[in-house]
């Protein structure tokens, strides 16, 4: 792997970098005290279409999508991409003024990749112009559903059309307003092979029986106006043409579509860690205690200085993996997918815990980054599979592995 960014790379850097500073930065207090108003719960801040329409003009729109998907994508390889998400993800919820958040990702991707034309042309170009948004509908309350397999909701057919039942929860952008389509993961057969027994369909969001039960809070925050939401769907009809792919074909859409947003997530994660890590470094430079800058002390130091080495190794290994995506594709990467996503959040927690434990007081506050990115990198332990069920695979797969070797 080339170490070095490539021009095309480092010229798509220093323009989202100037974009942030022009367009991101300034903003970022007002967007989070807009939505911090209960007056404006499930509104969605008023300037963003704004900065969106900035960043299509500018040619940074859609990055995210890998170069094989063709006509649909801006031609980056995921190792290309991953510096540019990193500069993205430095202000949360950033990445929608690039058409870069999840879950639209993820579902763009299994729109273009196992998508019929008439579903690209009516779900796929919306989302990829940045019209609509859409949510991902698979975990639920009465299932361990780390274990997909256990997912129960009903997918079944009925003369031209499915019918949907089941209740489901933690669906990310399920309050947002701009959001008009649902993927959803069902049981569509009790026969065969457990991992044939899923498939994947769209559900518009105005769909008769679909009732939003309510929002679930993350360390107290709804997410306004994104949301995470309980929901139920009672003797929900669509027609048969809205399934993906083929019946009992859910996994291996699954497969497709978790391993790059896997990875997108812990791109961002570096980029939180990094900024945790400047704004330590600015504090204990400019703050006196005990008579001694901040930065004169031993201790701080080593903060400084483990931090560093930890966003270095968890950003080497990001790279790594999506090198070896672009290579070798995302099964093959599995391994290297499962060890970032284990280690970017827990190594972005570290950071932005010791940036908050220099700032005192306010370094709890949302003041300062520190403590957004903690939050963040707390959850997303969760995101796209736990932490034990990556620690699991990761450790079957190389005990096989590495016992497949000669003993030397």
């Amino acid at each position: 792997m080339d170490f070095e960014y490539s021009d095309k790379v480092k010229a798509l850097r220093a323009q989202i970098t100037d974009f942030m500073d022009a367009h991101v930065y300034p903003i970022e207090k007002e967007r989070d005290h807009f939505h911090d108003d209960p007056a404006n719960l499930w509104k969605r801040w008023p300037g963003i279409e704004d900065i969106k329409a900035k960043a299509k003009a500018a040619g940074l729109w859609n990055l995210f999508l890998p170069h094989e998907y063709g006509e649909w994508s801006p031609g980056l390889t995921n190792l290309e991409y991953a510096p540019l998400a990193e500069l993205m993800g430095r202000v949360i919820g950033a990445s929608e003024y690039f058409n870069c958040s999840a879950p639209d990702t993820g579902n763009m991707e299994v729109l273009a990749r196992y998508g019929t034309p008439e579903q690209q042309e009516k779900w796929l170009k919306p989302l990829l112009a940045g019209e609509i948004r859409s949510s991902y509908v698979m975990t639920e309350p009465e299932v361990a559903s780390s274990d997909a397999t256990n997912v129960a909701t009903r997918i079944e057919a009925d003369g031209d059309d499915y019918v949907i039942n089941g209740r489901k929860w933690w669906i990310s952008g399920a309050f947002d307003p701009n959001t008009k389509i649902f993927i959803l993961l069902g049981r569509s057969s009790t026969e065969g092979p457990r991992h044939k027994q899923h498939s994947q369909i769209l559900i518009p969001r105005d769909t008769p029986g679909i009732e939003i039960v309510r929002p679930l809070d993350v360390l107290h925050s709804v997410h306004s106006p994104f949301g995470h939401a309980e929901i139920t769907f009672t003797d929900v009809r669509v027609p048969k043409e809205n399934l993906i792919l083929g019946e009992g074909r859910g996994f291996e859409i699954a497969q497709g579509r978790l391993g790059p947003g896997r990875i997108h997530h812990c791109m961002r994660l570096i980029g939180q860690a990094q900024r945790s890590l400047e704004y330590m470094a600015r504090r204990v430079e400019n703050r006196v205690a005990f008579g001694r800058k901040l930065a004169d002390q031993g201790s701080i130091r080593q903060d400084i200085a483990l931090s560093f080495c930890e966003i270095e190794q968890a950003r080497l290994l990001t790279l790594k993996a999506a090198d070896a995506m672009d290579r070798y594709g995302n099964k093959v990467a599995k391994d290297l997918i499962a060890a970032i996503k284990i280690v970017a959040p827990r190594m972005t927690q570290t950071v932005a815990d010791r940036a908050m434990q220099v700032f005192g007081g306010i370094g709890m506050s949302s003041d300062f980054p520190p403590a957004s990115a903690f939050m963040n990198a707390r959850y997303l332990r969760f995101a796209d599979g736990p932490d034990e069920v990556h620690l699991a695979q990761l450790g079957k797969q190389k005990i096989a592995e590495l016992n497949a070797l000669p003993v030397r």
